[in-house]
């Protein structure tokens, strides 16, 4: 090892004897070609030497994205002030301890010393990517070198699609394209926020290490499709949330479904029935139509669009109503079942007696005709009134039958006294046309005659 003054003295010869001998040198390209270059050739410099001596050199590799900055840094461990050089991929001096050769004003100088050398790179280009060498003139001399490596983000991403409007069930091709990237891009499909699968993607090479990136993909859209985003997400390590939307005009048939407005229970006798027609389509259907099924709109219906009236209802109402609408994709409808119901009774005044609740309760009978309703008018008798009309009918219904139950008994009692007596004796037989009493008992079987003639005598 040389002694530090001697190595000192060195050195400023060699940087006299090169500013004086090569001053004239002619002018060299810099990275982009522009720049004046003042190389400084290293007499020192033993690549077989120097390429496994970095025990006192280090540097790491630096990754940046295009147009960004990179940091270079050469450090030295235990250094006894050796002299640190920085060399682009040309081998080019970019910086001399703190003297820069290189006329590249993007190189700036962000720290030196005796223990490192830190030069900064801004507006890094695709020119700028290579190996940066560190080298530190000590005996031997020795190299490390640091690798940039720069991201360029796609610079342009597009969806293509064959025409904007769709018909509910048609097949859409869509195509993606990521333009000039490096490295490529990964593309990935999301249709809101599910992402697609089954999306082919070709890699295309370009000049200047760069990549074209193109997917497609196929879906079959549905009406739940209509002004859903449609996206294409990029992953590039050199961007984040780098995506594009595509929104399909998606028409289909309407969907028609009549409900009723009024009443909110049974359809009744003399009651009014309002119905609306809730139609959705695209393109929206322009009118909807009111018909009767298998039959005539009666007179007295009003229909104003997608409502209908019925004023008064009767038993001749009934039926089928249905709603229609057709737009340029199809048509639809809708089906509502009228089922008129009689008019609600109204119980009589509660009663003390008996025979009065008896006699009242004949015109608190049900309909008949209650019991051959559609099942599927069952589920709204729940939502008549009071229930007091229904347990006065079933009271009235006990009533009838104990009242009948009292008369039965009443008309056997009757009957059973009145042929007590015929049952148990005949003493009274053949005295019926007796003209007196006393004649009736002689006459009456079983008299004394007839006693005389059952009695027997012994000799």
């Amino acid at each position: 090892m040389a002694s530090q003054p001697g190595a000192a003295l060195r050195l400023l010869l060699l940087i006299s004897g090169l500013r004086a001998g090569l001053l004239q040198q002619g002018r060299s390209s810099s990275l982009h070609g522009s720049s004046e270059n003042f190389a400084i050739p290293d007499p020192f410099y033993d690549p077989i030497q120097s390429s496994g001596e970095r025990q006192n050199l280090e540097t790491e590799n630096v990754t940046v994205v295009e147009g960004e900055v990179a940091t270079i840094s050469c450090r030295v461990k235990n250094n006894d002030d050796s002299v640190i050089q920085l060399l682009n991929p040309n081998r080019q001096t970019i910086y001399f301890r703190d003297f820069r050769p290189l006329k590249d004003s993007r190189f700036q100088l962000v720290n030196f010393s005796s223990s490192e050398l830190r030069v900064s790179l801004t507006n890094v280009s695709i020119h700028d990517e290579g190996r940066y060498f560190c080298q530190l003139y000590t005996d031997p001399p020795q190299e490390a070198y640091t690798t940039i490596t720069v991201l360029i983000p796609p610079n342009n991403l597009v969806i293509d699609v064959q025409k904007d409007t769709y018909v509910e069930g048609e097949e859409v091709e869509m195509n993606c394209t990521a333009m000039a990237s490096k490295p490529a891009a990964v593309i990935r499909w999301y249709k809101g926020n599910q992402e697609l699968e089954g999306g082919k993607t070709e890699v295309e090479a370009m000049d200047n290490k760069m990549f074209r990136v193109r997917s497609q993909i196929s879906v079959t859209v549905l009406r739940e499709d209509d002004e859903v985003p449609f996206v294409c997400l990029v992953d590039h390590p050199a961007v984040k949330d780098l995506e594009t939307r595509q929104y399909i005009d998606v028409q289909y048939k309407p969907a028609v479904m009549v409900s009723v407005i009024y009443p909110p229970g049974l359809t009744r006798e003399g009651e009014s029935l309002e119905l609306f027609c809730k139609v959705a389509g695209k393109p929206r259907p322009s009118k909807v139509t009111w018909v009767k099924v298998d039959d005539d709109l009666p007179d007295h219906v009003i229909v104003e669009n997608d409502k209908l009236y019925i004023h008064s209802l009767n038993k001749t109402d009934n039926g089928t109503y249905r709603c229609e609408a057709s737009n340029s994709v199809g048509s639809s409808s809708g089906d509502y079942t009228l089922y008129v119901y009689d008019p609600p009774t109204t119980p009589p005044p509660p009663t003390t007696t008996t025979t009065t609740t008896t006699t009242t309760t004949p015109s608190t009978t049900p309909d008949a005709s209650a019991t051959t309703e559609p099942a599927v008018h069952d589920t709204r008798a729940a939502e008549e009134g009071p229930l007091g009309v229904d347990h006065a009918v079933i009271g009235g219904v006990v009533a009838v039958v104990v009242f009948a139950m009292l008369c039965l008994l009443i008309i056997l009692g009757r009957y059973f006294a009145r042929h007590k007596g015929t049952y148990f004796t005949h003493e009274a037989k053949g005295a019926d046309d007796a003209a007196d009493a006393d004649t009736a008992i002689i006459n009456a079987e079983g008299g004394q005659n007839s006693c005389e003639e059952k009695k027997e005598y012994f000799i």
